[in-house]
């Protein structure tokens, strides 16, 4: 039984789970078992290039910041699973006790996180009944997202990112990533508000 399942290895994906990689020292985060599924072939990062995102030198690839996160990720945190080649098929379950099933496994998690795109072709059973036209999306690019506040869809499931109804920026899927990481470390921690932060002092 895995803690946290995070669906998708792009910006918010990964985001979320690096912060939640971070907080492994927390007593509340010591027995967590946490794992990402990293399918990233429709990222739409494999064509950007990037000048105007914090943080990010000019002219960067998005394809070599997908390469460079998830082994950031492994190197730093490898207390967080990474499974790939996989692509999730269907959502079964509860809050507590979901059943993830993809194209060659099953997993059982107490809490999902879903960040991958906007697309309509969105094809994850299980969640269908969420799916909304995307509220800062030009209609004719028939853009999608879950129903959300503040990232919580329903008990146990959060979205990040551009299916949280965010607009496609970087920046912007990074912090949502982040935010629902530390909604989780907050849940954790019995409610008590929590963040983290690396420090050189």
């Amino acid at each position: 039984m895995l803690d946290v399942l995070i669906i998708g290895g792009g910006v918010s994906g990964i985001s979320c789970a690096l912060v939640l990689g971070s907080a492994h020292k927390k007593i509340f985060v010591q027995d967590k078992k946490i794992s990402i599924i990293t399918h990233q072939k429709a990222s739409s990062l494999q064509d950007a290039i990037f000048y105007n995102a914090y943080g990010i030198s000019s002219g960067k690839l998005g394809s070599e910041i997908l390469t460079e996160s998830t082994a950031q990720l492994h190197t730093t945190y490898p207390n967080i699973s990474q499974i790939e080649n996989e692509k999730v098929i269907s959502i079964s379950g509860q809050a507590g006790n979901f059943l993830v099933t993809t194209n060659k496994n099953s997993y059982n998690t107490r809490i999902i996180v879903v960040a991958i795109g906007s697309s309509n072709l969105f094809g994850i059973d299980g969640l269908q009944q969420y799916l909304e036209p995307h509220k800062k999306s030009l209609p004719e690019k028939n853009r999608i997202q879950l129903v959300n506040t503040d990232h919580l869809v329903a008990e146990g499931i959060y979205v990040a990112g551009t299916l949280a109804g965010h607009r496609s920026q970087l920046v912007i899927a990074s912090g949502s990533g982040a935010a629902v990481a530390t909604d989780i470390l907050t849940l954790w921690n019995n409610g008590i508000e929590t963040h983290v932060h690396d420090s050189i002092r």
